[in-house]
């Protein structure tokens, strides 16, 4: 199992706009991933935030090969299209989750 989590952070003058985003467009591009079977997206809530929103988008693949494919062909696609849409008001930060002992 290989996992990735991917945090969208969304200044405060695009919260709304984003939240209907999230709910149409980026879900729905998740939901065509081929290589993704296992997904959570999320708000995330931290008291850390004073600013602006976080949204979580937690995947898991079923190895590393598959995770690093991702981030080099539908990681990019996505970063473009959000970038194309909001510019740097949202900001995403990839980071790779690599388990040292699990139980699911």
């Amino acid at each position: 199992m290989s996992i990735l989590s991917i945090t969208f952070h969304t200044i405060e003058d695009r919260i709304e706009e984003w939240d209907i985003y999230v709910e149409n467009d980026l879900h729905q591009m998740i939901e065509n991933l081929i290589d993704v079977e296992k997904y959570i997206l999320s708000e995330v809530h931290s008291d850390m935030i004073n600013e602006g929103k976080n949204t979580n988008l937690f995947l898991l693949f079923d190895n590393d090969e598959i995770r690093d494919q991702f981030m080099e062909s539908e990681l990019v696609n996505l970063e473009e299209r959000i970038a194309q849409r909001f510019g740097p008001e949202v900001m995403v930060f990839p980071t790779f989750l690599n388990p040292k002992k699990k139980r699911f």
